[in-house]
């Protein structure tokens, strides 16, 4: 980063100060010179002295042509400092003209002798050009994934209520579950990527209310308990009981994200799912039997629409449950962590027990 020439008001007072010293310097010696010379040369054009102390004649053409210099250094100061000002203005909004064209790749520019607000809004400008730019990569990124990911399901679907249509598909009990099965995920994804979006821009709709959390916690795992069973899980539960202000319907929504995850990923053995109540704080944790993630792909777990992809496997899932759990735990003033445990997954919501305090670090100190 350049290093800026000083800060506005610095620069405006020493510009200031120099024209002054400049015209003051130059009229004294410009005086002392001119009276040292015409008394040297000529001095009866200065006496006899009078009474009268007024300049005349040629004092007057003297005092004109001082003038006339000192106005010439202040303009030649004024218009150098004016130009260090205006140059990174113009250039800031030439490009702003730019952008707004649809061009987001062309930046502002200062030199090295802009004052340090001038530069400072230049650097300021540029951040959110590329944050700009970036908002619309993830845009595209964006609408690429989800069209992705819903052709899927509707084309199955399309597929499926065709041939029913057709007559090619008798409406047996399987085939109308297999429908059921494919609009179910179809909502869950839809709901994620609303959620995601929601929580990206700053809405998610949170409704707090005091409730026994552990109570809730048990109202998801009686309803997952039976798929996850009939994969080959067995559930293990340990909760704490206690009063928590949370949105019940969001923590319910990423306790059955964690547990389809694990369905999704996890090797069928023990899940565990713990809840440990603190005076301020929660912790609520999945714990599997492994495989885990790679140390490389738990750093982006929470990113929406990273998939983990298996040795030898085709990625499954949306991308979309972590991000969702992440969001989920900000929201409630703690944070989503991933860490290995004997070899499987641990996946911990660290949350806020009262009122939410903003997005956090885990606050593990606070249990025992």
């Amino acid at each position: 980063m350049k290093k800026p020439a000083g800060g506005l008001g610095r620069q405006i007072v020493l510009s200031t100060v120099i024209s002054t010293v400049a015209s003051v310097l130059i009229t004294i010696i410009g005086l002392y010179i001119f009276y040292g010379v015409i008394i040297r040369v000529a001095p009866h054009m200065l006496f006899p002295l009078t009474d009268d102390w007024r300049p005349h004649g040629i004092e007057w053409l003297l005092i004109g042509l001082f003038c006339v210099v000192s106005t010439g250094i202040a303009v030649l100061v004024a218009t150098r400092l004016a130009r260090r000002i205006v140059q990174p203005l113009v250039s800031v909004a030439q490009t702003a003209r730019i952008i707004a064209d649809g061009n987001i790749k062309v930046r502002a520019r200062s030199d090295d002798r802009a004052p340090t607000e001038a530069t400072m809004l230049v650097e300021d400008f540029n951040l959110l050009a590329d944050r700009l730019e970036q908002a619309g990569e993830a845009v595209r990124r964006w609408n690429a994934t989800i069209a992705h990911e819903l052709r899927t399901p509707v084309t199955i679907l399309s597929g499926r209520l065709q041939g029913l249509a057709d007559g090619v598909f008798a409406p047996d009990p399987p085939l109308l579950r297999s429908l059921v099965t494919q609009v179910n995920a179809l909502t869950r994804l839809i709901e994620d990527l609303r959620t995601v979006s929601l929580m990206e821009g700053g809405r998610l709709d949170m409704r707090f209310q005091q409730v026994d959390l552990a109570e809730e916690m048990e109202t998801v795992v009686r309803l997952m308990q039976p798929e996850l069973e009939a994969a080959g899980f067995s559930i293990v539960t340990a909760f704490d009981r206690g009063l928590c202000y949370v949105d019940t319907a969001r923590i319910r929504q990423a306790l059955m994200a964690l547990l389809e995850n694990a369905h999704r990923h996890a090797d069928p053995g023990q899940l565990a799912v713990t809840l440990r109540i603190s005076s301020s704080s929660v912790l609520l944790s999945v714990i599997d039997e492994g495989p885990g993630m790679t140390e490389e792909f738990a750093r982006h777990a929470f990113d929406p629409f990273r998939r983990y992809m298996e040795q030898g496997g085709a990625a499954k899932g949306s991308g979309l449950g972590l991000s969702v759990v992440r969001g989920i735990a900000e929201a409630h003033g703690g944070a989503a962590t991933y860490r290995t445990v004997n070899g499987g997954s641990c996946f911990t919501l660290t949350l806020s027990r009262w009122k939410p305090r903003g997005p956090s670090a885990p606050m593990e100190g606070d249990f025992a």
